[in-house]
């Protein structure tokens, strides 16, 4: 057995080196597709998706367990196909050579920046999305010109095989390939041009250092704790739907779901009695198929775990369904936590489930503190319609991305650049600022032919101190 596990691995390891090698290759043959070229693969992308939309839904469905049909519809097929359309739209204008300043006494020359492709871009998926984080980076890398190798998660087995069968018939190996049965450490060995990574923190920190061998630069999308905070001029049952909806979307399996709570304690019992009308309505019990499954056994046992934890140290737990969590279905039911404190893992880690702990607040300026005192989230959600509270809490705290009065939103927006910062992730991809995140900016410096130059040359003497001195005096 252990044999063949070995023989196994260094196949997989061979394929990985030989794909990057022919993709390699491929880009050196030619290092600059044509505007035509790069609309051609966004237009095959698109056709795959489309004309898969039933398979894809099905192969994710069976990866979860159970994941509903539309919530795979509306995040992630019309997701791709949203981002693929605005691309191909605006794409001839990014690709454009930039013209760029040029001082007044060098007349004549030229200064430009050309938007270049950087080569081979390898990127790591995860399986909460995994159509969309597959989609999402290819779009942005190959409308800038690159070559594409993917990784997806091992709880995506069912969708990377279909991909992996579809992609092999709508693209040549060499421009994109999907890599099925390949672990994170294999893939992320070569010399890639690019790496975009999908994750947990742990993970993307292993990526970083593996990255670092070859001074690879990377994207690095990792979630965290992202709060929604509920202000005390915001009504707060409107607030309740958006915040839930949002939150007990795909289980809670989402990078920028809210992940915790702030509420004045006035408008608690309000968001409370919303709560336990709304839900029920949405998800009549963990039989519903519009419920989504917990991916796997082993994230049922950690989130059941941090609800026994948050039980055994004092904390509300207030289940909205009034049924028992299902181990045979992989089903939790929408729970809110009331009363938690540091000490409770809910708070420590990400939840990445649907479990919302509720913190009550009588001051503002303190929930802001709060936040500034954790690491720098994906999101920050903002529920207030005051234009004034809004700008204040954006311009006391730093977040990746932040929505105002709803949850989740600005990621759908194929003009928003998408990102973290910090513990969230660096570097950012989505519109144009992903075109640019998997280009190299060229400066292209042209002389004139004569040179404003020459007077700077040696010998120096008094003409050079003059120049010089005219030079700091000068106004642009």
């Amino acid at each position: 057995m252990e044999k063949v596990v070995e023989h196994t691995r260094s196949v997989s390891i061979g394929k990985v080196e030989s794909v990057f090698k022919l993709q390699k290759d491929a880009f050196n043959r030619n290092p600059y597709p044509s505007l035509q070229e790069r609309l051609e693969s966004l237009k095959k992308l698109e056709q795959l998706i489309l004309g898969n939309q039933k398979y894809i839904a099905k192969a994710i469905s069976e990866d979860f367990g159970n994941r509903a049909i539309q919530e795979t519809k509306i995040a992630e097929i019309y997701g791709c196909i949203d981002e693929i359309r605005y691309t191909r739209k605006r794409l001839k204008k990014w690709m454009k050579m930039q013209k760029r300043h040029v001082p007044l006494l060098l007349r004549g020359v030229k200064n430009r920046v050309l938007p270049q492709p950087k080569g081979v871009v390898a990127i790591v998926t995860p399986w909460n999305y995994p159509l969309l984080l597959s989609v999402g980076p290819l779009v942005s890398a190959i409308s800038a010109g690159n070559r594409c190798m993917i990784k997806m998660a091992a709880n995506s087995r069912a969708l990377s095989a279909l991909l992996h069968q579809l992609f092999n018939r709508f693209f040549p190996e060499d421009l994109v390939a999907i890599l099925p049965e390949v672990s994170a450490t294999e893939f992320t060995a070569q010399a890639y041009d690019h790496m975009i990574f999908t994750g947990s923190g742990k993970v993307g920190k292993m990526v970083m250092r593996r990255a670092a061998d070859h001074l690879t630069p990377v994207t690095l999308e990792l979630g965290g704790k992202s709060p929604a905070i509920i202000c005390g001029d915001f009504d707060e049952n409107i607030a309740a739907e958006r915040i839930l909806s949002s939150k007990f979307f795909n289980a809670g399996q989402t990078c920028v779901a809210p992940d915790y709570l702030l509420i004045p304690e006035e408008k608690l019992s309000g968001f409370l009695e919303s709560s336990k009308r709304l839900v029920p309505k949405w998800y009549p019990s963990l039989n519903s198929e519009d419920y989504t499954s917990i991916v796997d056994e082993k994230a049922f046992n950690r989130l059941n775990t941090f609800l026994k934890d948050a039980l055994e140290k004092g904390a509300t737990v207030l289940p909205l369904l009034d049924v028992e969590n299902n181990k045979g279905l992989q089903k939790i039911a929408p729970t809110l936590v009331l009363n938690p404190t540091e000490d409770m893992s809910l708070l420590r880690e990400e939840i990445f489930g649907p479990i919302l702990p509720i913190l009550t607040y009588r001051n503002l300026s303190d929930t802001i503190d709060y936040i500034n005192s954790k690491d720098r989230p994906l999101a920050l959600y903002i529920f207030s319609s005051s234009g004034e509270i809004q700008e204040k809490i954006i311009k006391s705290t730093m977040s990746g991305g932040v929505c105002i009065n709803d949850c989740a939103m600005h990621v759908s927006q194929a003009d928003l650049p998408f990102g973290g910062i910090g513990a969230s992730g660096m570097g950012q991809y989505h519109a144009y600022e992903g075109f640019l995140e998997f280009s190299k900016l060229r400066p292209i410096f042209t002389q004139a032919k004569k040179s404003a130059a020459v007077p700077l040359r040696p010998p120096y003497g008094q003409r050079f101190d003059k120049i010089f001195n005219f030079l700091l005096r000068f106004k642009l």
